[in-house]
């Protein structure tokens, strides 16, 4: 090889390079898409522990950290078997803590039926409302159920959805199927009176905001990525994901 075919090599390898983005480090998107500067963080008066899949940290369009930048002393824990982790356990050993989790199903306390009372016998007076959120596909959400053995003994609450999830850049089983931070600001809204958050305040309607916001630059992105595609590289077809 002499020395001009070298550089050509050098020069063709430097074209084909791959080039990383830096990210933001809060919400872990590119700079042109880091929705920070919408997040507008507030206290629910509810703890919310979010235990994220290790799948869904690697996704760029993750809710359940969105809402963790939301969600005032709230906590975001990767895992996938949580029955040996040592701060999930910590706060369910916590006497001051009362915890349940959002998980729907037949043996789930359904909040848009149960009436005032009932939602405030959820949690014992005097102790810190803690309610256990999972992160993921609801294929991997089901696996991280049947795995943490000591998450299955925890009372169960779910909701009805009101209407059809916003989520439109993520592929759900049905339209009815929340992603995390639309579940979250659904449960608030049901049981923030009965545990003291103001919901005529509207306070929570902050993960909304920040949510849609985000949808729409994504749908943005993709609109413009249709109106100039790139014939030059090959692009996979998207995937059909789905979120709890």
């Amino acid at each position: 090889m002499n020395l001009q075919q070298f550089l050509e090599q050098r020069e063709e390898r430097r074209r084909n390079a791959k080039v990383y983005r830096d990210l933001c480090v809060s919400c872990m998107q590119p700079g042109f898409s880091c929705f920070c500067p919408h997040v507008r963080a507030f206290d629910p008066k509810i703890k919310f522990v979010i235990l994220i899949h290790p799948i869904e940290v690697k996704r760029r369009i993750a809710t359940g950290r969105m809402s963790h930048l939301c969600l005032q002393n709230s906590e975001l824990l990767m895992g996938q078997d949580y029955s040996r982790h040592d701060r999930v356990n910590a706060i369910l050993q916590d006497p001051q803590n009362d915890c349940v989790i959002l998980y729907p199903g037949p043996r789930s306390l359904n909040l848009t039926q149960a009436g005032p009372q009932e939602k405030r016998a959820l949690f014992e007076l005097g102790k810190t409302p803690v309610v256990f959120v999972i992160d993921g596909t609801w294929a991997t959400a089901g696996k991280m159920i049947h795995q943490s053995r000591n998450l299955q003994t925890l009372p169960r609450v779910g909701f009805t959805p009101p209407g059809p999830s916003h989520f439109r850049v993520r592929k759900q089983p049905s339209p009815e199927c929340y992603s995390t931070i639309e579940a979250i600001h659904h449960t608030i809204e049901l049981l923030g009176e009965s545990q003291g958050f103001d919901v005529p305040a509207r306070e929570h309607d902050k993960l909304l905001f920040v949510f849609d916001k985000m949808v729409e630059r994504q749908l943005e992105f993709i609109r413009l990525s249709e109106l100039n595609p790139r014939p030059d590289r090959y692009r996979r077809p998207r995937k059909q994901i789905t979120e709890l």
